[in-house]
This record gives structure tokens, sequence and C-alpha cells, in this order.
């Protein structure tokens, strides 16, 4: 009887894990990651529409990606920031280290949008029609 249950068991964590192993690949696949350099690489070799409008793709999800970890890094500052007890504290405090991560992401999701705006305005029709 025991065996039973625990194959039961066994067999229900191994379908649980199947299902989030295949809804995880099929949210990588949506999303593109590219390294530095191919980053690199793509922003040098744009020269069309279509390039330039997957470049803008890329630093929207960015900024989105960013935008969010931000407004987290916000909640975790604001947490910190009730617990502050002392002025001889060691620095860096938690508090502080909250902060940074948040101006970090913040910064990181700024770059972003500004990128998205650059390849975006070149992959609209109207660019490529003012430079010929």
């Amino acid at each position: 009887m025991k065996r039973i249950v625990f194959a039961a068991c066994v067999l229900s964590l191994a379908l649980a894990c199947a299902g989030n192993a295949q809804s995880t690949a099929s949210s990588l696949e949506t999303r593109a990651h590219y390294s530095k350099s191919e980053l690199k690489k793509m922003k040098r070799a744009a020269n069309s529409p279509t390039q330039y409008e997957a470049l803008a793709t890329y630093f929207s999800e960015q900024h989105s990606t960013y935008s969010q970890k931000a407004a987290e890094a916000k909640k975790e500052w604001e947490r910190r920031s009730l617990n502050v007890t002392s002025a001889a504290a060691k620095y860096p405090r938690p508090v502080d280290t909250a902060r940074y991560i948040y101006e970090y992401y913040l910064q990181k999701a700024s770059e972003a949008g500004t990128l998205e705006a650059k390849f975006s305005h070149l992959a609209s029709p109207d660019t490529l029609a003012n430079a010929q």
C-alpha cells in the first residue's frame, strides 16, 4: 500500500514539474535575450526598419522588466525604511542597499527607454523617407 501511495506522489510531482518546465520554456521563447556583443553587432548592422523595430522591441521589454524590478525594489526600500533604529549603524545599512538597488533599476529602465525611443524613431517610415 505504501508503495502505491509513494508511486502516486512521485508521478504527480513529475507531471507538475513537466508542466512547469513547458510553461517556462514557452515564456523564454517569446522574449529575446541578447548578449552585449550580440547587441553591439545588431546596433552596428541595423539599417532596415525591421532591424530597428527588433531593437526597439528588445529595449521596450528591457524597459518594462527594469521598471517592474524598480517597483519591487522601491517596496523593499520602503519596508526597510520603517526599521531604521540607530544613527550609529554601520554603513551601508540595509536601507541604503535597498535604495541603491532601486536607483540602479531606475537608471537601467531610463537607459532602455531612451534606446527604445531612438530605435522606434529610426524604424518609422518617416525617418527613412527624410533620409533619402
